[in-house]
């Protein structure tokens, strides 16, 4: 398992918290450790996922991820 912190742009109360922590708990590899506003921390199985796949999952729910520094 590999630790990946987060930023996401878009994320402005506790229903988009809720919908970034559904969408990523349903992707396969990921262990999902704390979502706030404006970011989350995981963990993922790079046999089954990939930082391109996890972003774009945060995409589909309608916000920007991106690695934080």
């Amino acid at each position: 398992m590999e630790r990946l912190n987060l930023m996401i742009e878009g994320m402005t109360c506790e229903h988009c918290v809720r919908a970034v922590r559904g969408r990523l708990e349903q992707t396969p590899g990921v262990t999902v450790n704390d979502v706030q506003v404006g970011s989350v921390a995981l963990d993922f199985d790079p046999s089954k996922t990939n930082i391109d796949d996890i972003e774009e999952a945060i995409a589909d729910e309608g916000y920007t991820a991106f690695v934080a520094d």
